[in-house]
């Protein structure tokens, strides 16, 4: 079904621009027995260390897709708010979500990361962005949050491990993809539980429910982080397992929820 698999261990830090160690990328074949760091251009060229930023992420990305590579990738980072966001500025789609958060956090441009924006650094929608951080409980966990045992809120700045930040760093790089490439990429649950055999797949993940399945060897956190993903995706697939994955056990409810808010592959 796919001709790779991508694990990102995401970092919402400083800037699009900023390299950054945080930010790593691995692939894996079908039928593989392990997994390969993906270079950056950069460390490519120069046939010397260096990090991947937010940008080249996502134009890489882009790249694969309209190169027809039929890959999935995990990432790490949540795509979405709780539902109260929606009814709160009367959103009804993620798409229309999208539009909404990037007026607000326009952290995809290039020296502006989410800092600046929290500070009110740039120039903004300044009343909307007060009125989201004020009327949103720095606890407010979405469904598949609930169902873990150690994911954050989207909302929860300034911790160690920074889930909300990554979040508020990467989610406009979601609707700059999906500008890019328009339906021949699928953003899973949102475009549809069902996932196309024809095209390319972009899912959420959180690392800590499987990184302990693989031994770390000489790999950081933010590294193995990314392999795990990876493994995790390519062991489920070689399993026949990977399909299920796509259905969690959700009532009609529940998915009508996640399709807004999201969903963790991985996560039943």
């Amino acid at each position: 079904m796919f001709d790779c698999f991508l694990g990102i261990g995401y970092s919402g830090a400083q800037t699009p621009l900023t390299r950054l160690k945080g930010l790593q990328v691995y692939a894996a074949r079908p039928g593989a027995r392990g997994a390969q760091r993906w270079e950056s251009a950069r460390e490519a060229d120069r046939c010397a260390p260096a990090h991947w930023n937010r940008r080249e992420v996502a134009e890489r990305l882009r790249t694969e897709v309209l190169s027809g590579t039929r890959f999935l990738a995990g990432v790490d980072h949540g795509f979405s708010l709780p539902v109260a966001h929606f009814g709160r500025h009367q959103l009804n789609a993620w798409p229309a979500f999208l539009d909404h958060f990037v007026a607000h956090w326009p952290t995809h441009l290039d020296r502006v990361g989410v800092d600046s924006v929290r500070r009110g650094l740039i120039q903004q929608p300044r009343s909307a962005w007060v009125s989201l951080q004020q009327k949103t409980t720095h606890d407010a966990l979405r469904l598949t949050e609930r169902w873990t045992a150690s994911a954050r809120s989207v909302f929860l700045f300034d911790v160690q491990g920074v889930s909300a930040k990554a979040a508020h760093a990467g989610i406009p790089w979601l609707k700059w993809l999906r500008d890019e490439v328009g339906d021949r990429l699928h953003f899973w649950p949102f475009d549809g539980w069902q996932v196309p055999g024809d095209k390319s797949v972009i899912v959420e993940v959180h690392p800590s429910i499987f990184r302990r399945r693989y031994a770390r060897e000489r790999r950081e956190p933010d590294e193995h982080d990314a392999y795990a993903t990876v493994r995790w995706m390519a062991d489920m697939a070689a399993r026949g397992a990977l399909e299920a994955c796509f259905q969690p056990p959700l009532t009609p409810m529940e998915r009508d929820v996640a399709q807004l808010e999201g969903w963790m592959l991985g996560v039943r």
